[in-house]
């Protein structure tokens, strides 16, 4: 069964983040969208450490140690781009500022709940960090993740199982076979990789999925 590799999952993601849009990038896969916004478009990316204007990865041997991303991760800074207090950056997730955020997840209910922060186990080590302003902040959510575990169980469920990091806050689901949209209806298929079939996604899931209606 064909998959997309995470780049190739954050490039279409990169594809569905507007012109003018402020954007904050979840620790882990989701900072891969940062190396794919269209050229064309002016993004703000948001990081909750204090950073506003993000630019992509630096190149190999050009990292500055003093300009990391929340993930501890070398980023660059675009024209413009400018520091702030962390306080100040959390106001920002808090006070509904941000467009879109783009999270990793454990689970993803049909209603759009999220868990991504804990997956309850005894040795797990719980890691909140933004998680949960940005999720109820952010004027949209979407989520990036594989769609199954690697022991096969799928991500998406009828209910989570893991501790919440917010409820019904979800809007899309990117994930290496589809794309989901989070209705009033419950999922939705938006689209699938070549080769995937919406019977091939019923079966990995267990759910009962629709394909989206067509725009009029």
């Amino acid at each position: 069964m064909n998959r997309m590799t995470r780049d190739q999952l954050a490039a279409r993601v990169a594809r569905d983040i507007p012109e003018g849009a402020y954007v904050n990038l979840g620790i882990g896969a989701p900072t891969r969208v940062a190396n794919y916004l269209p050229k064309d478009r002016e993004i703000f990316l948001h990081s909750e450490n204090g950073l506003l204007g993000m630019g992509p990865a630096p190149a190999a041997g050009e990292a500055d140690p003093d300009l990391i991303n929340a993930g501890k991760e070398p980023v660059t800074l675009l024209t413009g781009g400018c520091f702030f207090h962390h306080g100040d950056s959390f106001a920002m997730m808090r006070g509904g500022h941000l467009d879109i955020c783009v999270l990793g997840a454990f689970q993803v209910s049909v209603a759009g709940d999220l868990a991504n922060w804990h997956t309850g186990a005894p040795d797990a080590i719980p890691a909140v960090g933004g998680a949960m302003d940005l999720a109820i902040g952010a004027r949209q959510v979407f989520v990036m993740m594989d769609l199954l575990t690697r022991s096969g169980d799928s991500k998406l469920v009828e209910r989570c199982t893991y501790p919440l990091t917010a409820p019904a806050c979800v809007d899309r689901i990117y994930t290496d076979l589809a794309v989901f949209d989070v209705t009033e209806q419950g999922l939705r298929v938006r689209e699938t990789v070549e080769g995937v079939t919406l019977a091939d996604l019923c079966r990995l899931t267990g759910l009962a999925l629709e394909a989206l209606a067509p725009a009029a």
